[in-house]
């Protein structure tokens, strides 16, 4: 009976979590021993015949995950119980299977394969959520928007602007995924302590053609395991992209409260409940278990990183845990990859408010735009700071307008006309390289995505 959320169903797409069910494993473990009996024949160590009929019996269909369980309980030990189960569905080609071999070449290279259907997927998935993105950023362009720092506004800016920033993190995170394939994607056949011994004088060969077969990279050199910086590279690449995620997604929950009201979720009005209690809630619960997750995705990195530790040429310190970390990992990263284009794709975007909002608070808002008025008429920087901040926090406690004190106030009314004062307050002259700078992200990020072949 089911336990974990993963297990219900509850997270994750049904082809990433294919990828890491039991069953998958142990198909692509009988693929490591049938490409590893291919190889072996190939260089003429052990028969075709014999090959072929290991290869024609490495298959589910064949070697059932019940009998390898079943045979498991006697050697208590995984892989000598798929071996064995192979070897008995082989015939006499059966007393070649996993020859030369240790567990870890079967082992990792099996979780090599499973990482890098994984990571079709995952990449698939950043590509859509980068197309997604960079439409926001084309649409928004020019849409005005209050800046906040410290949850406190600051200056004009463009919702483009906040878009294209998104644009290029999500840009970063794909350029080290395609990066970091080539290091992860590694399987091995060097046998026990990584020597190839077992192999014999056509070992490097063997692994070349093995690792060919199956698609993915060949290592250097490996100890008895793939070393797992390989792997905590990954699992800290995944919980980057997952913290990015968690931003995009405490923004949007930010900008939905209802005193801001300028972002939010879709909501399916007559279908979707906010709350079991309150009739009128539209919770951004979707953007909250996004934030909830990347919780889970970070905790992975410590038990990612303290598998690369291992005694002599290797132990099973890091095997258990990597049974949780690898699949979770990818698992998570796929379900909140979804979660935030979903919530992108749907969402609603209140252009009225955000005029208003910004419209309300816009004059001692601009008072840099003012300062830099005034500096450009001769004023010292600092000067105009200290007594821009004077005329706001006066117009705070006064209740009277920043722009009515702007002109009352003799050093400013001195340097600034009316209808310069008035510029420096319109939001719209503030916007600095905002544009440029929006189809500058647009732009590197199409020419990314056509060399990319998208």
């Amino acid at each position: 009976m089911p336990i974990l959320p993963i297990d219900t169903g509850r997270y994750g797409s049904q082809e990433i979590r294919d990828i890491f069910e039991d069953s998958t494993r142990f198909q692509r473990m009988l693929d490591v021993e049938a490409a590893l009996a291919w190889a072996r024949a190939e260089v003429g160590d052990i028969p075709r015949e014999a090959a072929k009929e290991i290869i024609q019996h490495s298959s589910l269909q064949y070697v059932k995950p019940e009998r390898i369980r079943e045979i498991e309980k006697t050697t208590d030990h995984e892989v000598m119980a798929l071996v064995d189960a192979l070897a008995e569905m082989s015939g006499k080609g059966g007393i070649y299977v996993h020859l030369g071999a240790t567990s870890a070449d079967i082992i990792d290279t099996a979780l090599a394969l499973q990482m890098k259907d994984g990571l079709a997927l995952v990449s698939q998935k950043m590509d859509k959520l980068e197309d997604v993105v960079m439409n926001l950023t084309k649409q928004y362009r020019d849409t005005l928007i209050i800046g906040r720092t410290h949850a406190q506004h600051a200056l004009p800016m463009t919702l483009g602007l906040k878009f294209a920033v998104w644009l290029r993190e999500i840009s970063r995170h794909i350029e080290r995924l395609n990066d970091c394939k080539h290091r992860v994607l590694v399987g091995k056949m060097s046998g026990a302590i990584g020597s190839m011994a077992g192999f014999g004088k056509n070992a490097v060969q063997i692994q070349t053609l093995v690792m060919r077969k199956l698609g993915l990279n060949s290592p250097e050199v490996t100890s008895q395991i793939v070393q797992r910086d390989r792997y905590a590279e990954l699992v800290c690449l995944f919980a980057m992209i997952a913290s990015s995620l968690d931003k995009f997604a405490t923004e949007i929950r930010n900008l939905q409260r209802p005193e801001i009201d300028e972002l939010s979720e879709p909501f399916q009005t007559g279908k979707q409940v906010g709350s079991s209690a309150m009739p009128q809630k539209r919770n951004p619960w979707r953007s909250e278990s996004i934030s909830s997750l990347a919780k889970i995705m970070r905790s992975l990195v410590p038990p990612a990183l303290e598998g690369i530790v291992t005694w002599h040429e290797r132990d099973l310190s890091q095997s258990a845990s990597e049974r949780f970390v690898i699949p979770e990992s990818f698992i998570l990263t796929d379900h909140i990859l979804g979660s935030i284009t979903r919530i992108l794709n749907g969402l609603l975007v209140n252009e009225a408010k955000m005029l208003e909002n910004l419209m309300r608070w816009k004059d001692p808002m601009m008072s840099e735009s003012v300062m830099i008025a005034l500096v450009q008429k001769g004023m010292p920087r600092q000067e105009a700071h200290r007594l821009l901040q004077q005329i706001i926090f006066s117009s705070q406690q006064s209740g009277d307008s920043f722009r009515t004190l702007l002109l009352k106030n003799d050093v400013v009314s001195k340097l600034l006309s009316s209808s310069e004062v008035d510029v420096c307050l319109d939001p719209q002259s503030y916007l600095g390289m905002s544009g440029q700078l929006v189809d500058l992200a647009v732009s590197k990020t199409m020419t990314e995505r056509q060399a990319r072949g998208l």
